[in-house]
């Protein structure tokens, strides 16, 4: 029996360019890899100056800055220097803060509300003006915090607050476009530092209750990705994608 031969991407992303923050690793190097076989130019920042390296060799990305991007001067600076328009921005995200009341680090708290409030607004202020419409912020979120229960206080708040944020972001901004995409467990390097010796547990606990049968990987958040760079009908929304986490 033969098999089909792999279909390559369609090249729609060419003459385009695409800054992913967070994308030496999991779904923002995914991201990089994909829209690369699509055609585009990639951009990559990440912290650690050495994996930045490494991954911009392995998707042959057009530029690498390595910083910390809750440094807002900084990224303001990035935006600043950065050569000619762009067309797609992706900001990967930390882990969420799970934390019960009577314990909670308001510190840790603080970081993690400028983490992604703030964030947020700060690299559609200085992003904005440097792309191209029709292009997209796009923002990755969640859905572990749409339910209530102890430790969910803060992670439940900027779980409904993102999409509300993106949603005026999509008609202040427009022509470019805004969106979300909220994402469930992924098997990614954070999930696994985060999990450490839990992790084949959740692994082989969602193969067996997932509707999907299996656990998302961070292809599976870059297809979507791309897709909502490509498809320009697309603004103001918040496309969940958890493998059906939420139904069960």
């Amino acid at each position: 029996m033969t098999t089909a031969p792999d279909v390559a991407p369609p090249r729609d992303m060419l003459g385009q360019t695409v800054v992913v923050f967070g994308g030496s690793s999991g779904i923002g190097l995914e991201t990089a890899r994909l829209a690369r076989a699509h055609g585009a130019d990639v951009v990559l920042t990440a912290r650690n100056a050495d994996r930045l390296e490494a991954a911009a060799k392995e998707v042959g990305a057009r530029d690498v800055a390595a910083f910390d991007v809750t440094d807002l001067a900084r990224l303001e600076q990035f935006f600043d220097d950065l050569p000619g328009p762009i067309d797609h921005i992706m900001v990967t995200g930390s882990g969420p803060y799970y934390s019960p009341l009577a314990t909670m680090d308001f510190d840790q708290a603080r970081r993690d509300v400028d983490n992604r409030i703030l964030l947020t607004l700060a690299v559609a202020r200085y992003g904005s003006p440097k792309m191209r419409p029709p292009g997209t912020l796009l923002f990755i979120g969640g859905t572990g915090g749409r339910r209530a229960g102890v430790g969910f206080t803060l992670i439940g708040a900027l779980t409904s607050a993102i999409p509300a944020l993106v949603r005026n972001l999509a008609v202040e901004l427009a022509p470019i476009r805004a969106n979300v995409i909220a994402a469930g467990f992924v098997d990614t390097p954070l999930s696994a530092s985060l999990l450490g010796d839990q992790l084949d547990a959740r692994r082989a606990e969602l193969r067996a209750t997932l509707p999907i049968g299996r656990v998302v990987g961070p292809e599976d958040i870059a297809a979507l990705a791309v897709h909502l760079m490509t498809n320009t009908a697309l603004t103001g929304a918040t496309y969940d994608i958890d493998g059906g986490q939420q139904l069960v």
